[in-house]
């Protein structure tokens, strides 16, 4: 009898959903794409991409399972220590060019996936013929998908696009150069924040230089910023995210879409 009852408790324990361990669950990453001008034909230098390169990459998240997320979302992440159970993704571009508007924005859409745009904002100012209008931005901005999502965000990418640790060299001086970061960070916000709803709460260094600088952290976290998105080359786990030095991955002219999967292994 006793023999018989141990086959019977094998058998329980081998069916299925009677297993002992169900092995760890998988923490996904978190990988910020980074883009700059996208062009109806071929690209023809490093930081332009195609609109079908551009239309690839789309579809290699979508194959792959990959979650097109914001950095609202990634806050929420970081600051609960809960990894999402997929990998993610974070669609910005930096600069402030006309193909957002015109090539970008149509495939976000027919894809339903967000993006986060950081301008510019002098180029936008003196209408400049290859950049942005704020018309377009402010039309941008309050798309909306079903249930009110306005998939697109804006960020700075500051006021003039300088190299910010050579100013910080050249004025030699903390408290004028916290007053420089004031216009460079604060300007930028306040012109955006005219032209669009909400806060702006995200910053993407130029040239992405600067990352991890104390006194540019702190400038721009006293001007109202939660990230600050670098040029730093990575994806992120959860438990060791700053949100104030954020990596990204360039998607330049000849980068293969799944170098996007490699960054995530």
């Amino acid at each position: 009898m006793i023999r018989i009852l141990k086959y019977i408790l094998i058998i329980l324990l081998l069916a299925p959903g009677c297993k002992e361990s169900a092995g760890p669950q998988h923490e996904g990453k978190v990988i910020v794409l980074m883009y700059h001008r996208i062009t109806e034909g071929e690209a023809t230098n490093l930081y332009e991409r195609s609109a079908a390169d551009f239309e690839a990459d789309l579809m290699y998240l979508i194959d792959n399972k990959i979650r097109v997320i914001g950095f609202d979302e990634l806050e929420e992440m970081v600051t609960s220590g809960t990894a999402p159970s997929t990998d993610c993704a974070i669609i910005t571009f930096d600069d402030g060019d006309h193909s957002w508007f015109t090539l970008a924005r149509p495939l976000l859409i027919r894809y339903r996936m967000g993006a986060t745009f950081f301008l510019w904002t002098l180029m936008i100012e003196e209408d400049r013929a290859s950049f942005l209008s704020w018309e377009e931005v402010s039309l941008m901005s309050r798309y909306v998908y079903g249930k009110g999502e306005r998939p697109f965000v804006f960020g700075s990418h500051t006021l003039y696009h300088q190299y910010l640790t050579e100013k910080k060299a050249a004025i030699n001086d903390p408290v004028a150069f916290g007053l420089y970061l004031d216009e460079e960070f604060g300007g930028s916000k306040r012109l955006i924040e005219a032209h669009t709803p909400g806060n702006v709460t995200v910053l993407s260094l130029p040239f992405g230089d600067g990352a991890g600088d104390p006194d540019i952290t702190e400038g721009a976290e006293l001007n109202g910023y939660r990230f600050i998105r670098t040029s730093e080359w990575g994806a992120m786990e959860i438990g060791s995210t700053n949100l104030m030095r954020i990596p990204s991955l360039p998607m330049l002219d000849d980068t293969p879409s799944d170098l996007i999967g490699e960054y995530l292994k």
